[in-house]
Order: C-alpha cells, then structure tokens, then sequence
C-alpha cells in the first residue's frame, strides 16, 4: 500500500475538498459484495460536488496504477488482494521465461515462456497464481499489464533473410525488437543501435521498434560505456536551461563569504587533500594536531549545500542521478563539472568553503566529543596514496611540515586501527581491476589497484566523521538518511556454519553472531592455505548496504549508528545530511522533511547506486572480453572464484580476469555439485573442485555479447584435487 495518503490529515495541496484516503477507499471495496463502479464508490463513501468527485477519481486511478486495485472490463474496481491478483515487477531470463517479485515481499511468481512473451524485463503485473510447479515454486498467469518499463533499448542491429531486428544488450529483455522495413534508419548490420518501441510485446506479437540513432561500431573504443549508460538509463545529460544556473556558482570565494557569520577561518591550519593520481574531485581533507588529551582530528568537506539549494534546479539534476558512475576511461558526475571539480573541490592554495566534523580523541583514539560548523578553508597539499605510503615506509626522510602531519595523522590511524580492530569491524581487502589504455584507447594492460596504509588511514578519518555525522542526527532527531547494513539472514547463516564445520573453522556467536564473530573467522583464517575460499565464501553470505530513513546500525562496520556524510559531491546521501546539520547550525525552524518523503528518497538513493555498480560492472566485463579476444588458445595460471551446478568460474592470476569451465569441459566423470562445501564432486574419481584451488586454464571462446568468456582445463593441468582419506 502506498504511504503518501495513509491518513487524512495528509490530504495533497491540490484538493481543496476532503477525499478518502487509500485506506478508506480499499477498506469499503473490501467489504463490498464485488467490485464497484466508480458512482457506487462515491456514493458508499459520500462523496459528492465536481471537485470531490475528480479527487476521488483520481486517487482510485492512481491505486490502480500502483496495483492497489483492479479495473475490471466493466470498469468497476475491486482491490487486488481480494481478486487474489498480486502486483510486482517482471525479472526477465534470458531462457525466455521470466519471475514477478512482487512489491510486498513474497515469494517469486514463475511466468512460463508463453506468459513470460507477453512483457518485458521491468514491466510491472498484476499476476494470479495458477499453482505450483514441481519444483515447489508458485506459478501464475499475467491479469493485467500495470506499467512498461521499457520505451527505449539499446543491443545490436541485425539484418537476416530480409527481416530487420535488434538484439538487446540487456539479456534480461529476453526477445528479440521487430525492426520493420524502412524503420531501420541508418543502421547497418551488426552496428549498435538505440531501438524505440513503437508497439509493446503481447501474447500473439514480439515488440516492434525503429532505430531511434546509431551509437556506433560493435568494436568502436568507448562503446562498452555507451551501451552501459543507455542499458541502464544513466542520466548523462544535462536538463535543458541548467547552464543558466550553473552560470551563476561563482568559481572563487569572496572575502565577505570566506568571513560571512556563523563561517569559521581555518586558513591558516596545513588541511591536505590525499586522493588517487587520477582523481579530479578532491571533496574531503584532514588536519590533525596533538592536545593535552590526545589528538585533535579535523575533517573538511566541500561545503556543497552551500551552492547546490534544496529544490533548486540543481538539485533536481543531482537527485535524479544520486551517485557519479566512475567508468574506467570517464565519469558521469552528479553535480556539473564547473561544481564538481571546480568552486566545490578542496584543490590546493585556493579559498573554499567546507563543512568541518571536528573531533577530540584521548590517546587511545576514543572520541570524546564531536562538533560540526561551516568554516573556510585553503588546502596546503594535494597528496597521493602512493608517495604518502612511501613516507609512512621510510620515515628517515627529509622532513617537511607536511609531511610531519601525515606522520601525526598516521599516529592518530594506529589507534583507530585498534579501536576498529577492538569492536569487530570486518576487514577484507578485495582486488580492483585498473584498465592502463594506449593511445587509441584500447587496453594496453590490467593491473590490481593495491590498497594500502595510506588508504586506510583516509578512510579511518572518513569512518569517524560519518560516525560522529550519526550521533548528532540521532541526538537531534533530524531526518536523514542512514547507511544501513543489516545482519545476515538465518538461512545463509546455517550454510556458512554448515561450510566453515566442514574446514574447521568455527563461528561463534550462536543463533545471533555479531560482526566481532564474523572478525573471528577471519582471524583463524589469516595463516591458513584456504584463507582466499573462507573469506570469499564468508562475504558471500552478507547482505548489500543500502539507505534508510530510519537507523538499523551496520554490522559490517560494527556500528550502532551510521551515515555518510564525507562525499556530497559525488553522493546524494552525504549532501542531505549536510543540509541537515547545516539547518540545525542555523536553528532553521522550518518544517522537516516527512518520512515518507525520507523513505522514498531512500529507495531511490539505493536504486541509482546499484544502477550505477551494475552499468560499470558490464562496462568492466565487455573489457575484459575485448582484452581476451586475442588470447583464445591461450594458456593462464588460476584460482577457483566460485563453484556452481554448471561449473566453476577462475579467476586468472595475473590479468584479473575471470571465465567458466563449463561442468562438461571437467575430466571425464559426472560431477555432483555440493552447495555447503562449494565445491564440485567426482562420482568415480572422487576429484573435487572448489573455491580458492589454483588450477591452469585455456581460453577456447570470447563472447563480447554475452559478456562471457569459456575456459577449459589446460592439458597439463592436474585434475583437481583427491579428499584425504579420513
């Protein structure tokens, strides 16, 4: 059920007469007979006048649209749940079946291929449960179509036997796109093109389109991020007439704004920026000095409320992206790059305006109290990872001023090092692909992008100021979004005891571990041979982060209370709790944002950053098989990343990147796959595989459509391993 008219106190601006709510509404077709016509509706609720009567019409349309209630063909309207219809979106499989998640959580609702070509990946239903199959899922049938997802598609144009057609990129839209003749524009064959439905896919009849524009060739460098941005829906242009506004950002501080009331000069204070070589946006730096106490921790963030105003054309640009997307060879910005890398980032020597989370910390690293205020502030140095983790290996070097406050803020990393240590946060270094390209922008190399103390250190500072960015919207009870991470589920907590009892490996914490449990693991882990397989398989049963309204800790972090606060220009989230901290400097005493209103920008806050990881995670893979095409025959060494019914992906050792052994191409036995110990099993030989075992490899197909690249065991690889004789 929709929240936005739950009670009647909450009647929308635009009705200037009293209308039922939601609730009313679907409580009186409730305990009707059957559903009603729209004049028996009004009249059981009272409804009358011209106005209440359009009120109430519009709402019951808008429950329809939402799956609340159903039309029937002799338009009366009765609630879904009593027609036992259930509403939810479509998840299409490339097999050409299809599942509906429904928006209440439920189970799965299976659509067979013949239900399943009457919509698309996307769509949202109305289904009815037809019963149940013989693998005990609930199957159904679509009552009715609520809404498509899908105006436009981006795959690649084919021309066969005279029919015109293009393949979707996105293999979750799992039917072809109908391309009339002289519907297909400019489109040569194999080119990769932006298809317009022009009409929806039905039971009788597959989607038809036109090319709407060519992006390009199917090799062209760059066209794995084109398809990526239009696969996804990315925004990665402009509203028309935003210039303007961007116009008028100014792109230096004025003396009266650096010493405007209420801003604090902090000029003077040696603030370093430590960042990546390639970054542009700099929205974070740190100053650290010694006290009586222990230490004094500085954290400047780009004061991005500041230019970007709550409801300003701006922040409509910005909250419909949500996130930067950071590609390998580009980035689509949240905010306008004149923002972005200008007046917002902290660059060295100039004058700009932050928002400082000051804390003070005893000697051990514990906060003792925490304050937040706008201040001005002038960076001493822009520093990267690699020269500060050089300084912090070689101290016997020539000491500078700078480089003494990266010494001291490297103090300050030590003991929150242990306080993380101390309350359990998890610590698992995962590798990062990083693409090195030539000059025609193809992969010349890939490397791993190495973490280290430098990292680390930055994101210690980072932690405690989003922490301390917690507790004062929590102690002041002002509405923002919280980065939440809950615990693990009872079902994948059973397989990780069933997997770890099976090596040894023990979790404690009965029914209920906490994180510093989970770090246990990790700790009995870290000297054995199998460490790669527990922490993998360990990850694997946590859930994903995501923002909500309200506050759930994240157990990731071992922490009761969590935001983000330390990123405004490349994440939406940092920037409203921004403006609510600065609201609350001001003593603002304007109203405060709704919990639905909170709620929904939660939702959608989530949905543009898994938006965003998926878009570069296929921009990634298309990568990667572009950089194998030429490596077909050859020969890789190996680890085992996962195992599966069908088989078993490897990662390859020294170019990052990984493919499937098919469950055929094992040597000659029928294998049995064991989910708990992740591994697959030999019948006859008894040989198993499983996550974290090196192996040899060959490349035998590349496949840039599918994303997909098969291995086979090399010749002179060993078979996989024999189980000890117990």
């Amino acid at each position: 059920m929709s929240q936005q008219d739950e009670h009647p106190s909450r009647e929308p601006r635009e009705y200037a007469v009293t209308i039922p709510t939601r609730v009313a509404i679907a409580k009186a077709l409730a305990d009707a007979d059957g559903p009603l016509s729209m004049p028996s509706l009004a009249e059981l609720l009272g409804v009358s006048g011209e106005a209440a009567l359009e009120g109430l019409n519009r709402r019951v349309r808008a429950m329809v649209r939402d799956g609340e209630l159903l039309e029937t063909r002799a338009r009366r309207f009765g609630v879904a749940r009593r027609m036992e219809l259930i509403a939810g979106r479509v998840i299409g499989h490339p097999d050409g079946f299809a599942f509906v998640r429904p928006d209440i959580g439920e189970q799965d609702v299976y659509l067979d291929n013949r239900e399943a070509r009457r919509v698309l990946h996307g769509d949202r239903v109305l289904v009815r449960i037809a019963g149940i199959d013989n693998r005990d899922r609930p199957y159904g049938a679509i009552a009715e179509v609520l809404e498509r997802a899908n105006s436009e598609v981006v795959g690649r144009y084919f021309r066969d036997g005279g029919v015109g057609y293009v393949v979707p990129d996105n293999r979750s839209i799992n039917q072809d796109l109908l391309i009339p003749a002289g519907a297909e524009g400019d489109a040569s064959h194999g080119q990769i093109v932006i298809a317009q439905i022009t009409q929806q896919p039905d039971a009788h009849c597959q989607p038809l389109a036109r090319v709407a524009s060519v992006l390009g060739d199917h090799l062209a460098p760059g066209m794995e991020v084109d398809i990526a941005i239009r696969a996804h829906g990315l925004p990665c242009e402009w509203p028309e007439g935003l210039a303007a506004d961007v116009a008028q950002v100014p792109q230096t501080v004025s003396e009266s704004e650096a010493l405007s009331v209420g801003r604090v000069d902090l000029r003077n204070l040696p603030f370093v920026t430590i960042d990546g070589a390639d970054a542009r946006d700099f929205d974070d730096a740190v100053f650290c000095r010694t006290t009586r106490d222990g230490y004094r921790l500085l954290v400047a963030i780009a004061d991005v409320a500041h230019y970007v105003t709550q409801d300003s054309p701006l922040d409509a640009a910005a909250r419909e992206r949500g996130t930067s997307v950071y590609f390998p060879d580009r980035v689509i910005p949240m905010l306008p790059e004149e923002l972005s890398n200008g007046i917002c980032s902290l660059k060295p020597d100039v004058d700009r305006l932050a928002l400082v989370c000051e804390l003070s910390l005893n000697v051990q690293g514990v906060p003792q109290k925490a304050k937040f205020y706008n201040a001005v502030i002038r960076s001493h140095a822009r520093l990267i990872y690699e020269d500060v983790a050089q300084w912090l290996g070689d101290v016997r070097g020539k000491e500078t001023s700078i480089k003494n406050q990266v010494l001291l803020l490297h103090e300050l990393y030590l003991q929150l090092r242990v306080r993380r240590e101390e309350r359990g946060a998890l610590d698992i270094d995962q590798m990062e692909a990083k693409f090195i390209f030539n000059a025609a922008r193809k992969i010349e190399r890939i490397e791993t992008r190495e973490r280290n103390d430098a990292h680390r250190l930055i994101e210690e500072c980072m932690i405690a100021a989003n922490v301390a960015a917690a507790e004062y919207l929590t102690k002041h009870k002002l509405p923002a979004l919280y980065r939440v991470h809950a615990v693990p589920d009872g079902e994948k907590l059973v397989s990780l005891r069933k997997f770890l009892a099976e090596v040894g490996v023990t979790l404690p914490g009965g029914e209920h571990p906490e994180a510093k449990d989970f770090a246990a693991v990790l700790t009995q882990a870290k000297l054995r041979p199998d460490r790669n397989l527990i922490e993998t398989v360990l990850l694997r049963s946590l859930k994903l982060a995501v923002y909500r309204g309200e506050n759930a800790g994240h157990f990731g972090l071992a922490l009761e209370a969590y935001v983000h606060f330390t990123s405004p220009i490349r994440r939406y989230p940092d920037l409203l709790v921004h403006r609510a901290i600065k609201l609350r400097l001001a003593h603002d005493r304007r109203p405060k944002a709704s919990a639905e209103a909170i709620a929904m920008l939660a939702e959608h806050t989530s949905m543009t950053e898994r938006r965003a990881d998926e878009a570069t995670r296929e921009a990634v893979a298309w990568l990667k098989c572009e950089f194998m095409l030429d490596k077909v025959g050859k020969t890789f060494p190996g680890i085992i990343s996962a195992v599966t019914s069908f088989g078993m992906f490897v990662q390859l050792s020294d170019i990052f990147v990984e493919g499937l052994v098919h469950v055929t191409a094992l040597p000659d036995d029928y294998y049995q796959f064991d989910p708990v110990g992740h591994r697959l099993s030999g019948r006859r030989t008894k040989r198993e595989f499983r996550i974290g075992q090196p192996v040899r490899v060959t490349v035998m197909r590349v496949s840039l459509d599918d994303r997909q690249i098969d291995f086979s065991l090399a010749e002179d690889a060993p078979t996989g391993r024999r189980p000890r004789r117990r």
